[in-house]
């Protein structure tokens, strides 16, 4: 069986799935990776708690995880943007996709596993897993654990800022909390967003509501997703039990296929990219090869539109099919 001792995680953002436009995501650093398209300008940071992965050495944990509310989770990815034409509320979504089947890798009690999510995690969840290239997204204003709403005409650069500072051993981040920020006060109190996190996330759940919001083209909004249950230390998706229901661990490094977890947000009416992050494993062997490669941060390539690049081979990376039995 495969052991997640044996890699590491390397994490990188781009404007298109080409991999060729990412940069390589400094994890547990207050150094946003930007990323610049012809419909948003974004600003993204990653954290993980326990994180093993590249650029070596990388901070092994973030202030972020040293205060309530999110002490317990393991992983957090924040984001700004500013959409540079409006966007309906509707079509913005949140959520992972693949270039390749996983139907046949599924692991046993996948379906209990989507169900426990869907009702406990995120109601708004849809896809497919059982498609050529399966996807499962959420809007985003149903699914984002923290959205804030920021002012007309703010820069990315100002916005990001705008959030609780957390400090833990001299080191300060900047947590985004739901809420909004000057005339975004207004903007919110006009699409009748809730104040409340959880009250928002329901009031998305109707179809209605999602079509009624827009995402104003030169308006900046804060996000953060995060969770207790992906452990990418362990690589396994541990969701917790109810009642009679027992929790879940998933040993996600035993079913893996190779291919990387992408988090793509997208809009779901035009399916153009706005961007994509990026959680590939590296053979612990191959670390030093896999930072010595070049073109790491130079998005070379015109693909910048949010449009698939030619769809690579299959995935070879993964381990013999005889160590999953």
């Amino acid at each position: 069986m495969a052991d997640h001792k044996d890699y590491l995680l390397k994490v990188t953002a781009g404007p298109s799935y080409d991999p060729m436009t990412h940069e390589p995501v400094h994890v547990n650093t207050e150094k946003p990776i930007k990323v610049s398209t012809p419909h948003i300008d974004a600003s993204i940071r990653v954290r993980i708690q326990e994180y093993r992965g590249l650029p070596r050495p990388s901070p092994t944990t973030s202030p972020y995880f040293s205060q309530p509310p999110h002490n317990a989770d393991r992983y957090s990815i924040s984001f700004t943007f500013t959409p540079k034409t409006t966007l309906n509320g509707h079509d913005v979504v949140f959520g992972n996709d693949f270039d390749h089947p996983i139907r046949d890798r599924l692991p046993p009690g996948f379906g209990q596993a989507f169900k426990i999510a869907k009702w406990f995690i995120d109601p708004g969840l849809y896809g497919d897993v059982n498609a050529d290239e399966p996807y499962l997204y959420g809007p985003l204003l149903s699914s984002i654990n923290v959205l804030r709403v920021g002012e007309k005409g703010q820069a990315v650069e100002a916005a990001e800022k705008a959030g609780r500072k957390v400090e833990d051993g001299g080191d300060e981040v900047v947590v985004f909390e739901e809420g909004a920020d000057g005339e975004g006060k207004e903007a919110r109190e006009t699409w009748n967003v809730p104040g409340d996190a959880a009250a928002r996330k329901k009031h998305f759940l109707t179809e209605a509501h999602l079509k009624g919001f827009e995402f104003e083209e030169g308006r900046a909004y804060q996000c953060d997703f995060f969770n207790p249950y992906l452990d990418f230390n362990e690589f396994a998706l541990k969701l917790p039990g109810f009642a009679l229901v027992p929790g879940i661990t998933v040993p996600i490094i035993r079913y893996w296929d190779g291919q990387p977890l992408r988090y793509a947000l997208k809009n779901r009416a035009t399916d153009e990219l706005l961007f994509v992050l990026v959680f590939t494993l590296v053979p612990a062997g191959n670390a030093a090869q896999e930072e010595q490669k070049t073109g790491h941060g130079t998005a070379t390539n015109d693909r910048n539109d949010g449009s698939k690049a030619p769809k690579p081979s299959a995935p070879n990376q993964a381990p013999p099919d005889d160590d999953l039995d």
